[in-house]
Order: C-alpha cells, then structure tokens, then sequence
C-alpha cells in the first residue's frame, strides 16, 4: 500500500479496520466495543486505548484485524447450532441419578 502524502494513510484512504474486545473486570468475558483504524497491531491497542478506555474502567483490551473474523450467516441458524441427536450423552437426561441422590 502506497502513502498519501497528505495524511500518512494508505491510498484508499483508510487504514485497516481492528475490532476491539474490552474486559471491565478480571475473569469476566471480554465484549466488543466497536471498531478503530490502525496500521498494525500496536497502533490499534494506542487508539482502542484512547477509545474506548475513557468510557469505564477497562483491565483488558484485545485488537483483531476485521478481515481475520470468520462469522456463521442467518443461514445456517438450522443445521449449524441444532443439537447433535447422536451424542445423547452430552445431554443430563442421559443420566440416571444415583440413589440417595435428590432430583430436583
């Protein structure tokens, strides 16, 4: 990617595009936050910083190229997240409860 003079940016205009993955607090999952421009990696956690740390106390930042997130499609909702039927085991009616044992 060439420069622009003008602004240092690549010639499309823009840099890359990072997803930011914020934690509030140590041992909660990290959430997205939204999205900065960066040349690389360094960069994206300088301006993820300056995002979105000022909103709330933030312990953990994670930066991820766009281009390198793979997402399902509303199309595959049906077979992609149904439930195996062949793997009853993974189910807790599978189990029978022990005596003694008090069912809920």
């Amino acid at each position: 990617m060439a420069d622009d003079a003008s602004n240092g940016a690549p010639a499309g205009g823009q840099w890359p595009l990072w997803e930011v993955f914020t934690q509030e607090q140590t041992g909660q999952p990290h959430e997205h936050a939204g999205s900065v421009h960066a040349v690389d990696a360094e960069q994206a956690l300088q301006n993820a910083r300056d995002v979105f740390g000022r909103r709330g106390k933030v312990v953990s930042v994670w930066v991820v190229p766009t281009e390198q997130i793979t997402a399902s499609t509303p199309g595959d909702a049906g077979p992609f997240f149904d439930p195996g039927s062949d793997k009853a085991y993974r189910h807790p009616q599978f189990y029978k409860a022990p005596r003694g044992v008090r069912i809920y």
